[in-house]
């Protein structure tokens, strides 16, 4: 039987990368967005710039669902080199709508999907002589036909156009043109609307549709940053551009035209981050963007940072490793990368946002804990945040809210005699005060080291100072567990001993996860991670519960890794649940996943958790 639903299924485009397909997909996600149906978006690129395939998945979702589900209900299969795979892909009962314009063999289709073809080679052939023409209108036209067939009001789609041209007029025409041979086509030849529906409701309310990187980017200004320097690597390109951006509108003088940013594309990742680090030591709050092999080739300099107590802001954007094997792919990869980052001892600060509100946020307060922890701070998201539009709250910014600079010597208090010691502990959190260079003609910090110094920065190999440096050092990671974003609990509808621990993306299909196990009778607590390192909430939450499914995105359970080094857990307590494939992890592989380990490991004593 085909499937029959209102405002929660998903739709599929299979495309050809460099198709001008993305626009018309857009345009057809936000006009359900119009409708006021939520949805949850997905793009899966290739890493070449023309040729090889591309998908963008559009979930309706009246529910609110944020991530993504898995199955496809109406796949629309624009590209023959994928043709089998995406029927495959199909739900049972689902719908195939492809271009019919060439015949293809019976072979090709399924007898539980519904097929509805539309020649729209022909079409588009007929109307148009121009070729690149034909293709962009062929987009438009598909647009059309699919309005038609799932109900969507033509009228909302070409309030669209005419927004997304807004300033090129000429072309609000023939994109309304194209939009209508489509949506007529459809409706003279197909029984429209077909069981899957979109109809209007109120359940967007305030939510913004924007993409974490340009969430960081904005959060970024917000938080202070004036310096920038990078080196372009998917996925986190997109990020300094938003910089960019928002700079030239935020921090652009309007009387003068004065730039008050410095944005610095860098031959590398290695000039990059010494760019921040030297921008950092001077005053400036100052970040880079990339991703892991970035991370890699920043090893170096990130020890100096750390061992010197230089404030810097690195935007980990995380895709799929290794460092060229999936550009375009998202994992949870670099965990242990950046936790340990550099020779030597070292533990850095890492902040996990889960949506673009709080890459928005997390950014922002990343140069606060910089300069008050005077250290690097890794802010961790992945191409899934970065590179995808998701529905969100409004950010929310208090105008009262002042930059935190730390523990800042000023030129009045070296003056009056104040005792400094760039690296003296005077209060007992790890945290010693530092001047800005020149602040004062003949007093404070002029320059620094990475090598191993005493209290006051005098070089020195003696193990006496080293060992004292060191373990302050431990100090101030331990102050930095009560600055980090704490956790969220969710507690599950009955008391259970089963818990689970993630963190970052994967919360946009935990939600849904949770909510779809209760409903099967398998009760689990969960709690989301935000920062590292970890608070006693985290240590807590694993000692009230007898097994505890610690879900990511990678291969060696990094975040597992994390908490059994950290908090001295025992290794059975903790169990695996990894998906690292490269694609964003789906609320039904977490259902399956946990629902079959939960039974797996519960004796019958335990099973009471389970129901």
């Amino acid at each position: 039987m085909p499937i029959e639903s209102v405002n929660d299924f998903v739709v599929r485009f299979a495309n050809v990368n460099g198709s001008g397909s993305a626009s018309a997909n857009l345009l057809f996600a936000r006009s359900i967005m119009r409708m006021g149906v939520p949805i949850a978006a997905r793009n899966i690129f290739p890493s070449n710039i023309q040729g090889l395939p591309t998908w963008y998945e559009v979930r309706v979702t009246e529910a609110g669902h944020r991530g993504a589900r898995g199955g496809v209900d109406l796949m629309v299969a624009m590209n023959p080199q994928t043709w089998d795979k995406d029927v495959a892909s199909i739900e049972p009962g689902g719908y195939l709508f492809y271009d019919s314009s060439r015949p293809m063999p019976a072979s090709k289709f399924r007898d539980d999907v519904v097929v509805i073809g539309m020649p729209l080679t022909d079409i588009t052939n007929r109307t148009y002589s121009d070729p690149r023409q034909r293709q962009l209108f062929k987009n438009i036209i598909y647009v059309g036909a699919l309005a038609a067939l799932l109900d969507i009001e033509p009228g909302v789609v070409e309030a669209l156009i005419a927004e997304q041209f807004r300033g090129k007029d000429k072309l609000i025409a023939p994109n309304r043109e194209a939009l209508h041979l489509g949506f007529d086509y459809a409706r003279a030849h197909f029984s429209c609307p077909i069981g899957l529906r979109i109809t209007r409701a109120d359940a967007i309310g305030d939510r913004i549709f924007v993409e974490g990187n340009a969430a960081a980017g904005l959060g970024a200004v917000y938080g202070g940053a004036t310096v920038c320097a990078w080196y372009p690597i998917t996925p986190s390109t997109s990020l300094a551009e938003a910089f960019e951006r928002y700079c030239q509108r935020l921090r652009t003088d309007p009387a003068t035209g004065e730039k008050r940013y410095a944005i610095v594309q860098a031959e590398d990742e290695l000039a990059s981050i010494g760019m921040v680090i030297g921008a950092g030591w001077n005053g400036a709050r100052a970040f880079t963007a990339t991703s892991g092999p970035g991370i890699s080739l920043m090893q170096e300099f990130l020890g100096l940072a750390y061992f010197a107590e230089i404030p810097s802001v690195v935007f980990n954007v995380q895709r799929g490793g290794p460092s060229t094997g999936m550009p375009t792919r998202t994992q949870q990869s670099d965990l242990l990368l950046c936790a340990y980052a550099s020779h030597g001892d070292t533990k850095h600060v890492m902040l996990f946002p889960s949506d673009p509100k709080e890459a928005f946020g997390f950014a922002a307060s990343a140069f606060d804990l910089a300069d008050r922890l005077q250290t690097p701070i890794f802010v961790m998201l992945d191409l899934d945040i970065g590179m995808n539009q998701h529905l969100c709250a409004p950010f929310a910014w208090d105008d009262a809210r002042a930059l935190d600079r730390g523990k800042v010597m000023t030129a009045e208090e070296l003056e009056a005699g104040r005792d400094f010691g760039r690296y003296t502990d005077v209060d007992g959190d790890g945290i010693p005060y530092r001047t800005y260079p020149g602040t004062h003609p003949t007093r404070g910090a002029f320059f620094t080291r990475g090598t191993s110094r005493d209290r006051q920065a005098r070089y020195t190999e003696e193990g006496g100072p080293y060992v004292d440096n060191m373990e302050r050092l431990l100090q101030k990671f331990d102050t930095a567990r009560k600055l980090v974003p704490a956790p969220v609990v969710q507690k599950a509808a009955k008391a259970t001993r089963l818990g689970i621990i993630h963190y970052g993306s994967t919360a946009l299909a935990m939600d849904e996860a949770l909510k779809t196990l209760g409903s099967q009778n398998v009760h689990v607590d969960a709690l989301r991670v935000r920062g590292f390192p970890f608070g006693p909430e985290v240590t807590d939450f694993i000692a009230d519960h007898e097994q505890v499914f610690v879900v990511e995105q990678n291969r060696d359970a990094q975040l597992r890794t994390l908490l059994l080094a950290e908090c001295g857990i025992d290794p059975a307590q903790l169990v695996p649940v990894l998906h690292y494939d490269g694609t964003p992890i789906t609320a039904r592989f977490i259902v399956k996943a946990i629902a079959d380990k939960a039974i797996s490991i519960s004796p019958p004593a335990r099973r009471e958790a389970l129901s």
